[in-house]
């Protein structure tokens, strides 16, 4: 079976853009969260710690915690670790007392695709 130039040179650039296609697709995803998901905690975290996929643009993106009774609770700015663009801190400006948390967060990656997703923890 032979191939022509033309038909090696369409079938290269068809590879070629099906490889590409799932880095243009990406979204920055929740790799990995302090305090993880479902954890129960002896003592209250002083902040919350997000890792995605990939950089994230702080000041389009947010976090909220709230509690059983779905009163929000008080957080300080989000910062992005400039050393690590995919990681934020969220400090936390009150104590959290014993029960169940809920995390939402919606972030925007570095290359503009929105996410979102939510999880939760506890406080003994």
């Amino acid at each position: 079976m032979v191939f022509s130039s033309s038909r090696l040179i369409c079938a290269l650039s068809f590879m070629v853009s099906v490889a590409m296609i799932p880095q243009a697709l990406a979204h920055a995803h929740l790799k990995q969260q302090e305090p993880a998901a479902n954890a129960q905690l002896a003592s209250p975290p002083q902040k919350l710690t997000l890792s995605f996929s990939e950089g994230i643009e702080p000041g389009f993106s947010g976090v909220s915690i709230t509690n059983e009774q779905q009163q929000e609770i008080k957080t300080g700015a989000i910062l992005r670790d400039e050393k690590d663009k995919t990681l934020l801190v969220v400090p936390l400006e009150q104590a959290l007392k014993a029960g169940t948390y809920q995390v939402d967060w919606h972030v925007v990656s570095v290359d503009g695709h929105k996410t979102k997703g939510s999880y939760h923890f506890s406080v003994k």
